[in-house]
C-alpha cells in the first residue's frame, strides 16, 4: 500500500497538552476531508528532524497492525508517500494492477483491491510530511474538485505540522487509555436483532467487539462479557487463523464484503459474512451446511501452531520482495539501510561477513567509524555476541545494556551510542556467512512477533548476500576481462584525429560485448572497427576479445573490408558460441581521403562534412556475424574531405526508452551538426553525457569518432 510510520491511536495522547490539542486539530482536518471525498482511510506522516525518515503521526480508518511494515520509512524508499514528498506531486494508484506495476513490494504485502492517493505536506518554509488516502476498490483518477479538496487539506495540515515543528514537542507518550466499547444498544434494536435466526456482532476499526447478539454469543460458545471489548481471535483460539485474518484485512482495506467458514470445536461449522464500513465491520454468524468429513480447502487444522499473525507474514513478504531487487552487495546494504532499518525503528545497521577467519564489514550505516574498525578486527574465535550469533546460528536480542551484560557479563561496553541490539545470524545453504546487527538508541522491547519476523529476515538477508557476492565476483571478473580486451589508448595516426568512449549499461552485470578498435596500416592507411556481441556476461566479453583479435589479424594481412567481415563471420560460425555479433569495418585511405566500409547488421555510420552537413552512410549490410558461414558483405566507397568527421557507434547510443530509434538517430545527427567543430574528446564526452542523463540503460554504449586532419602524411 503505502509507506506508513508511527501511529498515535485516537485515544493515546502526547504528554504535552498543547501537542494533544494540535493532534486533535490534525485529526479533525483529516476526518472531515475523508468524509467529503468519500475515502475510508487516511494517514498523516511527519518528516523527522533530519529530513530522512517519514513517521506516521496518525491514521484514521484502519488498525495499526495492517501497516506494520511501513511504520517508519526512509524518504528514499520507493513508496507513494515518500515519492509524493520527494517529487512534490500527487501520486495516484487507481487499482490493484497499478499497485503491482508501480509498487510491487507493497502489492505483495497488501494484495487487496483499493485505490490510493499520496500528497506532500509542504509550505514555502519547507517540507513537513506527507499524507495518503484510501478508497474502496478501483477508482478513476480524482476529478478536479477532489484534487482541490486534497490540495486544500494538504495546505492546512502542512501549516499545522509547521506549527508543531516549532514547538519541539516531547515524543514520550502517556499511558494508553482505551475507550470503553458500547455495550448497551437501544432496546428496540436489541429486540430486533435477537429475533434473527443468525448471530450479529460488530467490530470497531481496531477489530474489537463492540456488540454481539445473544444468538451470536451462543453460536460462538462464549460469554458476551468475555467477548465485548476484545478482538475475537484473542478469546477464541479456533479463530486465530491467518486465513480468517486475511478475510478481515481484505474487507477493511478494500471496503468490500468478505466471508469465510470456520470450524467451532468440536464439530460445528460456522459461516462468517463481513460487511465493512469506515467505522468498523458488521458480522453475520450462521450455521454452515458443511460436512465434517470434508473441511473447506481454505481452513487449517486448529491444532497447528501459528508462529506469527498474517500482518507479520505480509511484513516478511514485503521485505523479501524488497531484497529481490538487490544485485550486488552494495544494493543489499542500501536496501537494508533504507527500507528495513526504518521499518523496525533502528538507528544503525551493520552487515558482517566471515572471510578467511576474520569478520569483515561489508556495509554499514549509523555506527561511528571506530566501531566499524573494531568489528573489522574480530576473528571468528572472538567471544563477542556478534560472533556467537553467527557461529551458533541463534539470534540474540538485547533490549537494554543490562540485558546484554546479564547474558555476557564479560562483554566490553560497546561504545556505539546505542542501547538495544538485534543480532541476526546470516545462514545460507545451512552454513553461517555472517551477522546482521540492528541497533537502537533507546531501550527497545522485542515482541514475540518482532523476533519471529527478524529471525526470518536474517535468512532472507543471508540468501540475498550470497547471491550478491556471487554476482559481484562474476561482474568483477567480466569487467576485468573486458577492460583487458578493449584498447587502453588509441594509436596516434598522422592525418587522423580519433576519440573513443565506452559506457556500460545500468542493468545486468554492467559489462557487455560492445567493442571498438583503431588499427595503423601501412602506406598511410588505417582501419577502424566497432561492434556489438549479443549478451551482457563473461561469455560476451570473451567473444568480443576473440572478434577484435580476428579483425586485427585479417586487417594486418591486407584483406579488404568485405573479406575481413567474411572471414570473421566464418570464424564465429566455426566456434558456434551460440551468440551473434554486429559489426562495421572501415578502411581509411588517408592519402586519397577515401573510406571503404562493410557492415554486418550494425547501425549505419554518420559522416559530418566540413560545411556542417550530416548524413547517414548507407552501407548494404549482410547478416549478423555467426548466423550463416557463406554470407557475403559488399563494400561501399565513400569520398571524404579534410575535416570530415566519421561517427561509429553501437545502438545503445541512439536507443532511448520511449523514443523511436529513428528519432534517436536524428537527434545524434543534430548534435553532430551543431557541436561537430569541437575537439573530438570534448565532443565524445558531450555525446556520452547525453546518454548518461537518461538514467537506466539496458544496453552498453561504444563510440568511435574519426576526423581527417590537415596534418601532412609522411
Amino acid at each position: 500500500m503505502v509507506a506508513l510510520g508511527r501511529q498515535f491511536p485516537p485515544n493515546e495522547t502526547i504528554s504535552a497538552s498543547d501537542e494533544g490539542d494540535d493532534q486533535d486539530a490534525l485529526l479533525k482536518v483529516l476526518t472531515e476531508m475523508l468524509q467529503e471525498i468519500g475515502a475510508h482511510t487516511g494517514a498523516i506522516y511527519r518528516l523527522s528532524p533530519d529530513g530522512q525518515v517519514l513517521e506516521l503521526a496518525m491514521m484514521e480508518g484502519l488498525p495499526r497492525e495492517f501497516v506494520q511494515p511501513w511504520e517508519r520509512v526512509s524518504l528514499t524508499a520507493p513508496i507513494p508517500v515518500a515519492d509524493a514528498l520527494r517529487d512534490k506531486r500527487l501520486v495516484w494508484v487507481g487499482s490493484e494492477e497499478d499497485m503491482v506495476r508501480c509498487y510491487p513490494t507493497i502489492a505483495v504485502a497488501l494484495p487487496y483491491e483499493f485505490s490510493l492517493a499520496a500528497v506532500p505536506l509542504s509550505t514555502p518554509a519547507g517540507d513537513y510530511g506527507a499524507m495518503f488516502i484510501v478508497w474502496s476498490g478501483s477508482y478513476p483518477p480524482p476529478p478536479a474538485h477532489t484534487r482541490e479538496r486534497l490540495t486544500a487539506a494538504a495546505a492546512e495540515l502542512a501549516e499545522k505540522l509547521q506549527a508543531l515543528a516549532g514547538k519541539s514537542p516531547s515524543r514520550r507518550r502517556s499511558g494508553r487509555h482505551e475507550a470503553a466499547p458500547l455495550t448497551d444498544p437501544a432496546e428496540i434494536l436489541g429486540a430486533m436483532v435477537a429475533r434473527l435466526p443468525e448471530g450479529i456482532c460488530t467490530l470497531d476499526v481496531k477489530g474489537r467487539l463492540t456488540y454481539i447478539s445473544p444468538r451470536g454469543a451462543a453460536l460462538l460458545g462464549e460469554s458476551p462479557l468475555r467477548l465485548i471489548g476484545a478482538q475475537p481471535w484473542t478469546v477464541l483460539p479456533w479463530l486465530d487463523d491467518p486465513v480468517y485474518e486475511d478475510r478481515y484485512r481484505r474487507a477493511m482495506i478494500s471496503q468490500q464484503p468478505s466471508s469465510f467458514v470456520a470450524l467451532c470445536p468440536p464439530e460445528r461449522w460456522l459461516a462468517f459474512d463481513l460487511y465493512p464500513s469506515i467505522s468498523g465491520i458488521t458480522v453475520r454468524i450462521s450455521p454452515a451446511p458443511v460436512e465434517t468429513e470434508a473441511a473447506p480447502a481454505h481452513t487449517l487444522p486448529i491444532d497447528v501452531a501459528l508462529p506469527i499473525r498474517t500482518g507479520a507474514i505480509y511484513h516478511v513478504l514485503h521485505l523479501a520482495s524488497t531484497l529481490t531487487q538487490a544485485a550486488g552487495v552494495r544494493d543489499v546494504v542500501t536496501l537494508v539501510a533504507d527500507q528495513i532499518m526504518p521499518a523496525f525503528g533502528a538507528q544503525a545497521v551493520a552487515l558482517l561477513a566471515a572471510e578467511e577467519g576474520l569478520l569483515r564489514v561489508v556495509g554499514h550505516r549509523g555506527f561511528p567509524p571506530h566501531i566499524i574498525e573494531q568489528y573489522g578486527r574480530l576473528t571468528l574465535t572472538s567471544p563477542t555476541p556478534s560472533i556467537r550469533a553467527m557461529v551458533t546460528g541463534v539470534p540474540n536480542f538485547f533490549e537494554s545494556h543490562d540485558e546484554l551484560y546479564q547474558i555476557y557479563p564479560s562483554a566490553v561496553a560497546p561504545d556505539d551510542g546505542m542501547a538495544a541490539w538485534a543480532l541476526l545470524p546470516l545462514i545460507a545453504s545451512g552454513r553461517p556467512v555472517g551477522t546482521c546487527v540492528l541497533a537502537f538508541r533507546e531501550p527497545h522491547p522485542f515482541t514475540v512477533e518482532d523476533r519471529a519476523v527478524l529471525t526470518s529476515l536474517g535468512g532472507l538477508i543471508a540468501q540475498a548476500m550470497e547471491r550478491a557476492r556471487l554476482y559481484d565476483a562474476k561482474s568483477e571478473l567480466a569487467r576485468g576481462l573486458q577492460e583487458g580486451l578493449l584498447p587502453h589508448a588509441l594509436p596516434r595516426i598522422p592525418g587522423l584525429d580519433a576519440a573513443a568512449r565506452y559506457l556500460p549499461g545500468t542493468e545486468g552485470m554492467d559489462i557487455g560485448g560492445d567493442f571498438y578498435d583503431l588499427i595503423r596500416l601501412p602506406d598511410g592507411a588505417a582501419a577502424a572497427i566497432i561492434g556489438d556481441v549479443q549478451g551482457h556476461n563473461v561469455t560476451a566479453a570473451a567473444l568480443m576479445g576473440q572478434l577484435r583479435t580476428a579483425v586485427r589479424a585479417y586487417a594486418a594481412a591486407g584483406a579488404d573490408p568485405g573479406e575481413v567481415m567474411y572471414r570473421t563471420n566464418q570464424m564465429l560460425t566455426d566456434l558456434d558460441p551460440g551468440l551473434f555479433a554486429s559489426c562495421v569495418y572501415v578502411h581509411l585511405d588517408l592519402r586519397r581521403c577515401e573510406a571503404r566500409l562493410a557492415r554486418a547488421g550494425h547501425p549505419e555510420p554518420l559522416v559530418r562534412h566540413p560545411n556542417g552537413d550530416v548524413e547517414v552512410i548507407h552501407v548494404p549490410g549482410g547478416l549478423l556475424l555467426g548466423i550463416e558461414p557463406e554470407t557475403e558483405y559488399p563494400c561501399t566507397n565513400v569520398p571524404l574531405e579534410v575535416g570530415s568527421l566519421l561517427a561509429l557507434y553501437t545502438d545503445g547510443l541512439i536507443e532511448v526508452p520511449g523514443i523511436d530509434i529513428d528519432d534517436g538517430l536524428a537527434a545524434l545527427g543534430t548534435r553532430l551538426a551543431s557541436d561537430g567543430d569541437q575537439p573530438l574528446n570534448e565532443l565524445a564526452e558531450s555525446l556520452i553525457r547525453n546518454v548518461e542523463e537518461v538514467g537506466r540503460r539496458s544496453d552498453d554504449v561504444a563510440l568511435l569518432l574519426l576526423r581527417l586532419a590537415a596534418e601532412p602524411l609522411p
